[in-house]
C-alpha cells in the first residue's frame, strides 16, 4: 500500500467554515480522479494535510491533477517513537546517500513531544555522519544534494525525500460555472486557468480544440461537459450552453486588440480571457506545464 502526503496552499488562508468546505471539495475531487481511472483509494486528513492510500504507487499522477493540491510526496509512515525514527532514518539514508553526498535533514513537528524539530534534525544528522565516516558525507542546509524530510505529526511520523508539484489554486467547484470556447492553444490555456481558480468549465470545441480538451483538459475534470461546434458557429453554441448550464460567464481566447469588439458582441455577459496579455511563447510554455501535470 502506497501512501502519499498531499499539501494544499491557498485553502489554508480561508476562514474555518470556508476552509472546511474547500477541504471537503478537494477530497471529493481526489476520489473523482480515482473513480474515473477505475481505481480505489482511502483518504485521511489532519490539519493542513491529506493522506491518500492506494495499492498502486503510480496513482500519484492522479493526485497531481487535482486543483488545490500544491505538492505530493510518497511517504513511509512509522509510529512516532524516537528510537524507531532513528533506526528507520539510518536504513532510509543508507539507500539514498552516495559517497561524497551533501544532505540536509528537514524535521518538522506537530503535537507534544520530548524533542523539538531542531533537536531531532541535529540528532538524526549526527547519527548519519557517524554511521558512515568513510563516505565523506557533509551537511549542507542551503543547497544539499539530498533532502531527507522527517515530519512528526502526533503519533505518526512520515519520511520522504521528494515532492512533485500539483496545479495549486482552488478545488474545482468552489467558484461557479463558466463556458469556455477552446479552438486552439490559447483557448485551452485560458480554460485551464479558470479551472485552477475553482470554476467548473463546460467546453465548446472548434477546430483543433477537441484535441486539447479530450487529450489533456478532461484529465483534470473527467466529468466536464464537452460540446462540439462542427457545422455551427462556435459562438452560437457557446451562447446556447451558457443558457443550459446557467453559467456565470464565458471564457474566450482573446488578444488585447480583440477585447473591445468582443465586449460589444457579448453585451452584458461576463467575459474572461486569462491569456489576454500572454505572448505565443508564454502560452506555449504554460501548456507544456499543463501537459506535464496531466501525465
Amino acid at each position: 500500500m502506497a501512501t502519499f502526503l498531499v499539501r494544499y496552499g491557498e485553502l489554508a488562508l480561508k476562514s474555518s467554515p470556508v476552509r472546511r468546505e474547500f477541504e471537503r471539495t478537494l477530497q471529493r475531487n481526489i476520489l473523482t480522479q480515482f473513480l474515473a481511472a477505475g481505481r480505489t483509494c482511502r483518504l485521511r486528513a489532519d490539519h493542513g494535510h491529506l493522506y491518500v492510500e492506494s495499492d498502486e504507487p503510480e496513482s500519484m499522477r492522479l493526485v497531481r491533477r487535482v486543483f488545490g493540491v500544491t505538492s505530493v510526496s510518497p511517504v513511509e509512515e512509522i509510529p512516532t517513537d524516537l528510537d524507531g525514527i532513528r533506526t528507520k532514518v539510518l536504513v532510509w539514508a543508507d539507500s539514498l546517500l552516495r559517497p561524497g553526498s551533501s544532505f540536509a535533514i528537514r524535521a518538522r513537528r506537530t503535537g507534544s513531544h520530548s524533542f523539538t524539530s531542531q533537536e531531532l534534525a541535529r540528532d538524526l544528522g549526527g547519527r548519519i555522519l557517524s554511521a558512515w565516516p568513510e563516505r565523506g558525507l557533509s551537511v549542507d542546509l542551503d543547497d544539499p544534494a539530498v533532502e531527507l524530510d522527517v515530519e512528526v505529526r502526533g503519533p505518526r511520523t512520515y519520511l520522504y525525500s521528494s515532492r512533485m508539484d500539483g496545479p495549486g489554486g482552488f478545488p474545482l467547484g468552489v467558484a461557479g460555472r463558466v463556458v469556455a470556447l477552446v479552438d486552439g492553444l490559447r483557448g485551452a490555456v485560458g480554460a485551464y486557468l479558470m479551472m485552477k481558480r475553482g470554476c467548473r468549465v463546460a467546453f465548446v470545441t472548434a477546430g483543433v480544440g477537441e484535441l486539447f480538451v479530450g487529450g489533456t483538459l478532461l484529465r483534470f475534470d473527467p466529468k466536464a461537459r464537452v460540446t462540439g461546434s462542427a457545422g455551427t458557429e462556435p459562438e452560437a453554441v457557446v451562447r446556447e450552453l451558457v443558457g443550459q448550464t446557467h453559467a456565470d460567464g464565458v471564457v474566450l481566447p482573446l488578444l488585447v486588440d480583440d477585447f473591445p469588439a468582443a465586449r460589444r458582441t457579448w453585451g452584458e455577459t461576463v467575459l474572461f480571457s486569462p491569456t489576454l496579455a500572454f505572448t505565443e511563447e508564454e502560452t506555449a510554455q504554460q501548456w507544456r506545464r499543463i501537459e506535464e501535470l496531466a501525465g
